[in-house]
């Protein structure tokens, strides 16, 4: 006599083994995130500042975070940035910054963004460089440091400038 599987058995494994698995790949797929989700939280992150949003701006940067602006004393924890730049957020006045472009790369292990993009601002075009990285399900800002770009023919004569500046 021949004997045949039970179907519904093998019916209950498959459903088991199914279900564990998408179970598995939907705990994966709540961390990954594609370049389009950078460019979303960092555009957001950027309007935030323009539509003088203080709570959501913040959000955004990791409470351990970095903010490196132009200027060679500037270098911030996320406190000391929130103090300085509260004032402006409250005048409804922050900063607008348009982004020009932007290029994104992952780290290996996929927890880890890097990110540059030249900004149009009212200091000219700016280059903004970042690292987010996920912490708590979340991706966060962890070091942001923004540059005014100089053209190479201009150096000579930003030179000259800033040994003027600073004989001052």
């Amino acid at each position: 006599m021949i004997m045949m599987p039970d179907i519904s058995q093998a019916r209950h494994s498959f459903l088991v083994l199914f279900i564990s698995a998408m179970s598995l790949m939907s705990c994966q797929d709540k961390n990954l995130i594609t370049v389009d989700g950078i460019h979303q939280i960092v555009d957001a992150w950027h309007e935030a500042a323009t539509n003088a949003d203080f709570d959501a701006y913040f959000k955004v940067l990791d409470e351990h975070s970095i903010f490196i602006g132009t200027d060679a004393h500037e270098r911030w924890t996320k406190s000391e940035f929130q103090e300085y730049s509260k004032p402006y957020f409250d005048q409804g006045e922050a900063w607008d910054f348009k982004v020009k472009s932007r290029h994104v790369e992952f780290a290996k292990d996929g927890k880890v963004v890097y990110f540059d993009e030249l900004l149009d601002t009212w200091m000219g075009i700016c280059r903004g460089s970042g690292i987010l990285e996920l912490s708590d399900g979340e991706w966060k800002i962890v070091l942001y440091h923004l540059s005014i770009t100089v053209p190479n023919d201009l150096i000579q004569d930003y030179l000259i400038l800033l040994e003027t500046h600073n004989a001052e």
